[in-house]
């Protein structure tokens, strides 16, 4: 026959049904960058031609960048950095996604 232990008693084990607690320690990880996100194009200026932005202002129609995104120019570009894709398509280091040569 055994004898119930001491609750108070280091190292006891608490009795079953009876309060206890415990500590987890939860290691955080941070997702690593992304160069190109979903939403990363809401983040940058774009080229456009001028005309389409002048169309646009005035039809209320979404434009082309030279990266391809459509959109409703509406905001101040200078408020953004220029999108590293209109740039590359800019200088010449790619075609343009716009549909215009």
């Amino acid at each position: 026959m055994s004898t119930p232990a001491d609750p108070n008693e280091p190292g006891a084990l608490p009795e079953p049904g009876g309060p206890s607690t415990s500590t987890a320690v939860l290691e955080r990880t941070d997702p690593e960058p992304q160069v190109a996100e979903p939403g990363d194009h809401e983040r940058f200026s774009h080229y456009v031609r001028k005309e389409k932005i002048l169309e646009s202002a005035l039809s209320g129609e979404a434009v082309r960048a030279l990266c391809g995104k459509m959109w409703i120019p509406g905001r101040d570009p200078e408020k953004f950095p220029v999108c590293p894709i209109c740039k590359e398509i800019y200088d010449g280091l790619r075609d343009p996604q716009d549909g215009e040569d």
